[in-house]
């Protein structure tokens, strides 16, 4: 990536883009759906603020990360930027405030003591209020996945009751990720289709929690099939990840 320069980084930028919206146009034809009912998200975690640049003047509008330490700077240097921020990462609450800075939702919301931190800064903070989905963990009711993150799917409807009474957090809706260990391993599909019926679930009691995070790049086509709403793509766009530090 480094040894690009930044006309050359754009064009390729610009193919693998296209290349993945023609990905969820046939998702969509293939499902039924059209195809404004699903979002890209484009996951920059480990690329530069250089390349959320060039994605922001190729049409993206909407950016994801997962570590606050990445995604504090590089979501300061790009403030002039008509960009929505998700943060994906698992979240610790000495992180909520740092990261209440920058991101319009938080899709990792998976127990009561977050809801509160977040709940509690942006009172405090003033700011407008901030969206949530409840990260639903496939496999944590498996010895296995059950330090992963993620509430297990018992535990979502009492955790977006919380979120949806919380002061200055709305409910958005619910994200998963399709599990590598317990009953859904190797089968994106089947995995998000009971997160489809969890979403269900929400939404009866809650109408306006529409949002269904899921898919990346080896399976957004699944995730559209189950009824994503907003597909989580990093590597298909950006490339081959950097080593992280």
């Amino acid at each position: 990536m480094t040894d690009l320069t930044s006309a050359e980084r754009l064009g390729r930028l610009r193919e693998n883009l296209a290349a993945v919206e023609a990905r969820i146009d046939a998702a969509c034809a293939a499902a039924g759906r059209p195809r404004d009912e699903v979002t890209l998200v484009v996951v920059t975690k480990t690329y530069p603020a250089s390349d959320t640049r060039l994605l922001a003047s190729l049409g993206v509008t909407d950016v994801a990360e997962n570590r606050d330490q990445d995604a504090a700077p590089k979501a300061e240097e790009c403030g002039d930027l008509p960009l929505s921020w998700h943060f994906v990462g698992q979240l610790q609450t000495n992180k909520v405030r740092s990261v209440l800075r920058y991101a319009d939702r938080v899709h990792s919301v998976d127990r009561h003591k977050l809801v509160d931190a977040l709940s509690a800064e942006v009172v405090k903070s003033g700011r407008a209020d901030l969206g949530c989905l409840i990260q639903v963990g496939l496999e944590s009711e498996t010895p296995e996945g059950a330090h992963r993150g993620g509430a297990a799917p018992s535990e979502v409807e009492a955790l977006a009751e919380a979120v949806a009474a919380a002061p200055g957090l709305r409910l958005d809706g619910v994200m998963a990720v399709a599990p590598l260990v317990g009953p859904y391993a190797g089968d994106a599909r089947r995995a998000f289709d009971r997160l489809a019926e969890i979403a269900s679930r929400v939404r009866e009691s809650h109408p306006a929690a529409t949002m269904v995070s899921a898919g990346m790049s080896g399976d957004l086509e699944e995730a559209i099939a189950a009824g994503a709403t907003h597909v989580r793509i990093g590597t298909a766009v950006l490339g081959a990840r950097p080593t992280l530090r």
